[in-house]
């Protein structure tokens, strides 16, 4: 049958219309019109990777876009496909489909494969009752909704079984016989968190990253397109050393089922890995011994040895002991230059603060215990400015172009004295010009120093 010349141009304006708004509700970048700068060389044993990096380009494999930034996921997958004996994963939440798919299909393979996750995310979304779903906080129920539409993939309102199985992780390995273990496995209510973010393949590879394995950490919300991921990094460590060193660690949780303070103090151990030496820590280590024992005495004791430039980019900084290293460093002609993630940032026991040389009173209208704002305030420490949504998620810190510290350390004392944790020192100029062009790329458009809104709130006081 043929329409009418006048219902032909309406059903095309029609197609046209909704065309539009599907490309602007789902954004693909053109490869070709993004502008990418020349790659910098990886060291042979240490690689490193970005998920902003302004060198790479791709294209997402859920969202479909394309965009800068190196995949942080396939990076891992493809890791994780090379296993031929054993993969040790210990991540806080690990909900990507793409390698939890990965770690099943080395299962099938009879690769040994053992998870570890922190209870709060040891169940799937879908599998919560309409009363757990009610109680969860505004984050957590955000999280639920976005999971349940990626899910739910006939778009019925409801996530089968069948569904489950191929889009949700604990699904995946439990349809996979992948044994999962969380920080209540000691018989607790869980340690202070689960934190770790590490994965040690066949004994030989490990990679460590800030990212938990989840869409926000590494592409973006899967419902929000405007997003491209929290701003995070990943190191792939090619040594038996660090490997054994970790499953050190893993095996601290899985096999003797200790979690937390329940683990023995773990010392520092250095490592030669090629041209570079990587001191690896992990936390929590007890109030009972001297700060300087502590990863967080370890960040310090890395910080004292700057003698030209502290560069810093951290989700959290509140550890006043560090401050006060800085600040000391500082004095005696070290540059100092710090950006914070920006929900965490003008918090009153943040150390930015220290840095701007100012102070906060608490909604108890009291000023931290021991808090010493800088009597030489710097001009150089403030907030990135990101794509709406995301997060400055990194840990990292960046002395003399040579040296990084990195792990999934928070620099906080709860991350110090209560989570399970792993901190690196890696002292490598290779290694380091990776974190140089991700600081310089966050500080070019950064917002430094003390906003106005904040000088007003200093200015006003308790009340």
């Amino acid at each position: 049958m043929r329409l009418p010349s006048g219902w032909l141009r309406f059903a095309l304006l029609l197609l046209g219309l909704l065309l539009a708004i599907g490309l602007a509700r789902w954004p693909k970048t053109n490869a070709d019109s993004l502008t990418l700068v020349p790659p910098l060389p990886q060291d042979e044993h240490i690689q490193v990777y970005f998920n902003h990096s302004p060198a790479a380009v791709y294209t997402e494999p859920y969202r479909q876009q394309t965009r800068q930034g190196d995949d942080l996921e396939q990076v891992i997958v493809d890791a994780i496909a090379t296993a031929n004996q054993s993969i040790d994963v210990a991540v806080h939440e690990l909900r990507l489909p793409n390698v939890a798919q990965a770690l099943r299909l080395r299962r099938q393979a009879g690769v040994q494969v053992r998870v570890i996750v922190e209870n709060t995310y040891r169940r799937d979304w879908s599998s919560l009752n309409a009363r757990e779903v009610a109680e969860l906080d505004d984050r957590a129920r955000s999280k639920y909704d976005e999971t349940i539409r990626f899910a739910d993939q006939n778009q019925d309102g409801q996530v089968s079984a069948g569904e489950a199985a191929q889009t949700e992780a604990m699904a995946i390995f439990h349809s996979a016989g992948i044994p999962v273990i969380d920080d209540t496995a000691d018989g607790s209510k869980g340690s202070g968190l689960m934190h770790h973010k590490f994965l040690v393949i066949d004994h030989r590879t490990t990679i460590v990253s800030s990212a938990n394995l989840t869409f926000s950490d590494t592409f973006g919300d899967w419902s929000k397109p405007e997003t491209i991921g929290n701003a995070n990094h990943l190191l792939k460590i090619n040594s038996p050393a660090v490997a054994r060193v970790f499953t050190q660690e893993f095996n601290w949780m899985w096999r003797d089922r200790k979690f937390g303070l329940q683990k023995p103090y773990r010392p520092p151990v250095s490592i030669r890995v090629g041209n570079s030496i990587v001191t690896i820590q992990f936390s929590p280590t007890s109030r009972r011994l001297p700060w300087p024992q502590s990863v967080s005495g370890l960040i310090g004791k890395t910080l004292n040895q700057a003698t030209r430039s502290v560069d810093m980019a951290l989700f959290v900084f509140s550890e006043q002991n560090l401050s006060n290293i800085l600040a000391a460093k500082h004095q005696r002609g070290v540059k100092v230059r710090s950006l914070i993630e920006p929900s965490f940032a003008y918090r009153d026991y943040s150390e930015l603060l220290d840095m701007l040389g100012v102070s906060l009173p608490n909604n108890r209208c009291q000023v931290e215990a021991n808090n010493r704002p800088w009597q030489t305030p710097i001009a150089t420490a403030g907030i990135p400015n990101l794509t709406e949504g995301d997060m400055l998620h990194h840990k990292f810190g960046l002395i003399d172009d040579r040296t990084v510290i990195t792990g999934s350390q928070n620099w906080s004392d709860a991350a110090n004295l209560l989570n399970d944790e792993n901190l690196l020192v890696i002292s490598n100029p290779i290694v380091a010009a990776h974190f140089r062009r991700e600081f310089d790329r966050l500080y070019q458009t950064a917002t430094l120093g003390i906003p106005d809104w904040l000088q007003t709130k200093i200015q006003q006081g308790c009340r």
